[in-house]
Parts: C-alpha cells; sequence; structure tokens
C-alpha cells in the first residue's frame, strides 16, 4: 500500500520502509508490524489499514 500511496503522491512524501529491527526504527517501542509514521508522529492504525484513509490523510498535512 505504501508504494501504490507514493506513486500517487509523487515527490510530495518521502518513503521510507524499514523492519522493526532496523536502527530507525529501534527508537520506537512498535507494538504492531504495520506502523507508520509521518513526520515523526505515528499515524492511527485504522488510518494505516485503509487506502482512502491515508491518503485522505496524506492530503490533510
Amino acid at each position: 500500500m505504501a508504494e501504490k500511496i507514493k506513486e500517487k503522491m509523487g515527490d510530495h512524501i518521502k518513503l521510507g520502509i524499514f523492519t522493526n529491527d532496523s536502527m530507525e526504527a529501534m527508537k520506537y517501542k512498535l507494538r504492531s508490524a504495520t506502523s507508520v509514521f509521518v513526520n515523526g508522529e505515528q499515524v492511527p492504525q485504522e488510518t494505516v489499514l485503509s487506502v482512502e484513509k491515508m491518503e485522505a490523510y496524506l492530503e490533510g498535512l
């Protein structure tokens, strides 16, 4: 889903995908395998799991 949103948003967003054991992820206490952060803030799980909600969230920034 992240890549589809990146395609649609183009250069408006910078996408990074990291595993839970990566150096980038270790500074957060993650409780889910699907965690999304935008501008350093964790996005609610309900939003992350819906393409439409995620697109609306990003467009609202």
